[in-house]
Formats: structure tokens, sequence, C-alpha cells
């Protein structure tokens, strides 16, 4: 099983150019591979593979401006794209898909593609990783890579592929590795149930008798933090108002409400491993944050707290350590919680 971790890149100038000047590149890559894989499929009904869209662009410019391994890495992501898309197709053919699918799209211009590095072509120099970038680049500008550092909680051995990134005007690299190989818990009737909410996050039950609660009033004043801000500069801005300002504090709340859900899924899972429990009952419905009535302000804060992220996240520690997760009707978790309590 693999996992992965993301880091901000928080690097000189320099390396900066650097990575917007790989990530368009990787962006213009992808629209020519989409191009030639849709006039092929448009005027040929030919699904094209990696090894033939790889022979066909080895010569452009753009695949020339990356390393080999990355550029191949790009062009094999729309390969994977029009395959989906071909499944997809099938199915609606064999009346399995009520609606017909549209082949990949071409990416926006001037934007920024993800660059995926192999782990074979990234070395470990003291506690920094260097960064081939080929030896086209290298005639071109006189450099032939770049440094970032490792982070102290990976091991260099375990991680099979780099991706580079850029999402709301910061670059990040997400390092994805092999996880070591877990023992599951044991079936056993012990029983979790998780009833989500508002200034209580997560109130969480068991059938030994145990609970625990996980506080809300943090991710509810955070969110509070990003509305009045965000209210403060669209004001008497046109609709759909964007500037380099909302992006930032976006992204710094989007990064509060990831490191909020990693942290409150990790407890959820490490004290179910502590007290022995083999199930967890997820009380959810679907609608609750768009048919909740709970007051102007209540309904500003709620609607934008990630629970559904979080419920996703926690199924998926739960595979990863055999627990069994299942998804029910909130009414019965509140109600359970109540008569237990």
């Amino acid at each position: 099983m693999y996992g992965c971790q993301q880091n901000l890149i928080k690097e000189s100038p320099d390396v900066i150019a650097i990575l917007e000047y790989i990530c368009s590149e990787a962006n213009k890559l992808t629209n020519c591979g989409i191009y030639y894989c849709r006039q092929m499929l448009f005027k040929a009904g030919v699904f094209l593979t990696k090894a033939a869209l790889d022979r066909q662009l080895k010569s452009n410019i753009h695949f020339k401006a990356m390393r080999s391994a990355c550029a191949q890495q790009t062009l094999h992501s729309v390969i994977e794209s029009f395959n989906s898309y071909g499944k997809l197709l099938q199915l609606y053919k064999e009346e399995k898909l009520h609606f017909r699918p549209k082949p990949p799209s071409y990416r926006k211009k001037g934007g920024m593609a993800v660059v995926s590095y192999p782990a074979r072509w990234v070395k470990l120099i003291g506690n920094e990783l260097k960064f081939s970038l080929g030896n086209q680049l290298k005639a071109w500008f006189g450099i032939d890579h770049f440094l970032l550092p490792m982070p102290s909680n990976l091991d260099f051995r375990s991680i099979k592929e780099y991706r580079i990134f850029l999402r709301n005007g910061c670059f990040y690299i997400e390092f994805v590795y092999k996880q070591p190989e877990i023992e599951p818990v044991k079936a056993n009737s012990n029983v979790l149930g998780i009833d989500p909410g508002l200034n209580n996050w997560i109130t969480g039950v068991s059938n030994t008798g145990k609970s625990f609660i996980i506080d809300g009033k943090k991710v509810k004043y955070q969110n509070q933090w990003y509305n009045k801000k965000v209210a403060k500069i669209k004001m008497e801005k046109p609709q759909g108002y964007w500037d380099e300002e909302l992006a930032k504090i976006t992204e710094k709340r989007n990064r509060q409400m990831r490191d909020n859900i990693n942290k409150a899924t990790r407890f959820i899972i490490n004290w179910c491993l502590a007290n022995n429990i083999a199930n967890i009952v997820f009380g959810w419905n679907p609608f609750n944050k768009e048919g909740i009535n709970i007051g102007h302000k209540n309904n500003q804060e709620f609607v934008q707290i990630p629970t559904a992220k979080l419920k996703e996240r926690v199924s998926q520690l739960c595979q990863q350590y055999g627990i069994n997760f299942i998804e029910t009707e909130e009414s019965y978790t509140s109600q359970a919680s109540f008569r237990i309590g």
C-alpha cells in the first residue's frame, strides 16, 4: 500500500523560477499530447499506446525542455485519461452508463501541470534531494539540476515518486512512498459510533463505555476568519473577482483544514487501536450541509467545515488498518449516542 505526503516548497526565487518553467512546459506538452490523441481518435478511431505517443512527441520542443523520464510521465498521464474515456465510452455503448462521456479536453493555456519524477532519477545529497533537468535545459540555460530539502520524517529508500505542482500560487512537492505492512485489527464486536457536529466536530461513543469529543471551535473560527477576509477583499468588486491575496488566504485556509483533517483522523484511528475497536459507524447525511438551517452565521461556518473529507479520510485509514467502516444515516448515531451516553 502506498501513502503520500505534501510539503510546501519555500525556496529561493531561482528555484521557484525553475519550477514555474518545468510545470509550464509540462502543461504545454500535455496539450500537445491531447491534441495528437484526439486527432488519431477522431480521424482514425485509434486509441494510442504510451509507447506510440512517446515516439511521436520525443522530438517536441516541450518534451526536450524536460527530463525525458518526466516528459514520458506527463504523456503517460494523457494516455491514461484517454483509456479511462474509452472504458466509459464502452459502458455507454453497452447502456450501462446514462450519459455519453466526452474525450479529454485541453488544459488552460498558460497554466502549469504536475511534473512527476520517478524515484530512480532523484538523488539524496546530504539532507537535500537533487532533481536533474536534462541535457537540453543545461544547453539552453546552463543549469542541470535543482535542490529541495528531504523531509526528516520519511525514509528516502521508501519513496517511489515525487510530484511537483502549483496550487493557489504556491508550489508543493508530493512524496509517494511505500508504507510498511500493518497488522490489521482482529475482528470483534466493539463499535465506535461517530456523530459529526459544529462546536463538537466529532463526538465518538463506543459500546465499551468509553467516549471522546473532538472540539470544532478552532475549525469554526478559522473559517470565520477566512470568510471575513474574503468579504472585505471582495467588497464592491464584481462577481467572480479573484486576485493574489485571495489565492494566498485561500491556500492558508486549505492548509489549515488539511491539517485539522489529518490530526482528527489520526486521533480517531489511534483511539480505536488503543481501545480494540474493530468497527466504526459514521453518521452521515449527504445533504446535511446544504439543508441545514441553524442561523445565517452558523450556516456560513458549518458549510465550510470539511467533515465530508474527514469521513473519506477515516474510511481510507480504516481499510489500511482492517477496521470495518460503516456509513449510516446521521440521526441513527445521534440517537445511539444519546441512549449510550
